[in-house]
């Protein structure tokens, strides 16, 4: 079972406890994310003169966005790589079903090979039959 971390961050400027079965570096990382927006937003001095509702709602939407265009790409590399596992099944299944064929017209090949070399024989067997045959005629 995971252990559940305890870890200090410091987000705006002010330490909050957080907990979560996540790494504590992870936990660091969420932190470090948020005061990397804050800082972004805070060298706006339009952002700057917002009230803290407003500024907390405009830093939680683009949050969301960021969350949705990283999902966007992620499902997009997920489509990419079920569509190239799909091509590599099918590549797979052609590969098999023309080593199958290879193996059906090799073992033809080797049947006529054979039936070839029994007229060969025979060939011979009838022709030595005749020259004989026409020797005592």
């Amino acid at each position: 079972m995971a252990v559940k971390n305890n870890v200090e961050v410091a987000i705006g400027g002010r330490v909050f406890t957080m907990s979560g079965y996540e790494s504590e570096e992870y936990l660091q990382k969420l932190a470090g994310y948020i005061n990397n927006k804050l800082n972004e937003y805070n060298s706006n001095p339009e952002y700057r003169r917002m009230s803290q509702d407003l500024k907390a709602n405009l830093i939680y939407l683009n949050i969301a966005d960021d969350y949705f265009k990283a999902k966007r790409i992620g499902d997009d590399l997920q489509n990419e790589i079920d569509e190239k596992d799909k091509e590599v099944y099918e590549l797979k299944h052609e590969l098999i079903t023309d080593q199958i064929q290879l193996d059906t017209r090799l073992k033809e090949l080797k049947d006529l090979k054979a039936e070839l070399l029994r007229l060969q024989k025979e060939n011979v067997r009838l022709e030595t039959e005749l020259e004989s045959m026409m020797k005592n005629n």
